[in-house]
C-alpha cells in the first residue's frame, strides 16, 4: 500500500493533515474521503459554493488550531485497566489488561475499523511480529468500535490467527485512553501505546500512517526488556 492512501485511511481523515503540506495526490485523497465531498459533485455544482478544496483545508486548520493536533496519554501516565470482549483465531475470549500485564508488557494499539486499508496493513505487519513480541514476554491486543462478529473474521483473515482484538463499541476503552479520532469521534485514532508491567505507560505514538507502529512498539519492548532482563 502506498503511503499517499495509508495517510488517510478510510473512514476518516486525520486532523495533523491540515498542519501538513500535502501533494496533489494526497489532496484528491483527502477530499475524497472527507465527509464534504457530499455537499456537491463538483464544486461549481452550486453557485457561490466555496471550492471544495478551500472547506476542507478551513475545517481542518481550525479543528488543528482548536485543539492538540492529537490526544493521547504521556508517558509516566497510569493506564486505565479494561476488561472488554476480545477475539483470537474467530474465537471470543474476556481480555483484562491486569491479567496480561501480570505476564508483562502489553501492547495496547488502537485502530480506526477492521477491513480498512490502512488497518489491514498494520494488522499484517503485527501478525508478523507476534512471535518477536512474545519472546520479549509482550502481548499485543488491537481495539477498535467494531463488533465482536466482525472482529472475528479479521482476528483470522487479518490478524492471521496470531494476536487477539478487542471490540470498545461503546468507546469507554479508547475515551479513557484519550484515542478517539477528532474529526469522526466514532472512530478511534491510530494510537499505540506500550505498557509495562506495573501499568505504566513506557511508550506512546500517534500516526494515521501504520508503517512505524510495530517498528516502534517493538523498539520500546525490546528497550523495557533489556533494563529488566536479570544479571548473570
Amino acid at each position: 500500500m502506498d503511503e499517499d492512501a495509508a495517510l488517510v485511511c478510510t473512514p476518516n481523515v486525520p486532523p495533523q493533515i491540515g498542519l501538513r503540506r500535502l501533494t496533489p495526490r494526497q489532496q484528491s485523497v483527502l477530499i475524497a474521503q472527507s465527509p464534504w465531498r457530499r455537499l456537491a459533485k463538483h464544486p461549481s455544482d452550486r453557485k457561490g459554493m466555496i471550492p471544495m478544496k478551500r472547506i476542507v483545508s478551513v475545517t481542518l486548520i481550525s479543528c488543528a488550531l482548536a485543539s492538540p493536533l492529537y490526544a493521547a496519554l504521556k508517558v509516566g501516565a497510569t493506564a486505565p485497566d479494561f476488561t472488554t470482549e476480545a477475539t483470537l483465531a474467530g474465537k471470543p475470549f474476556t481480555f483484562s489488561l491486569a491479567a496480561a500485564l501480570m505476564k508483562g508488557p502489553v501492547v495496547l494499539y488502537f485502530y480506526p475499523a477492521a477491513f480498512t486499508p490502512g488497518c489491514t496493513v498494520e494488522a499484517h505487519e503485527f501478525a508478523q511480529a507476534t512471535a518477536k513480541f512474545a519472546a520479549l514476554g509482550a502481548t499485543v491486543i488491537g481495539v477498535s468500535h467494531d463488533p465482536i462478529s466482525k472482529l472475528n473474521k479479521f482476528s483470522v483473515t487479518e490478524c492471521r490467527n496470531k494476536f487477539p482484538v478487542a471490540s470498545d463499541a461503546d468507546q469507554h476503552i479508547m475515551k479513557a485512553y484519550d484515542a478517539v479520532l477528532l474529526l469522526d469521534p466514532k472512530y478511534a485514532n491510530r494510537t499505540s501505546y506500550v505498557i509495562a508491567p506495573d501499568g505504566k505507560i513506557i511508550y506512546e505514538y500517534t500516526a494515521m500512517n501504520p508503517n512505524k507502529h510495530v517498528a516502534n512498539t517493538m523498539a520500546a519492548v525490546a528497550k523495557w526488556d533489556a533494563a529488566h532482563r536479570p544479571k548473570g
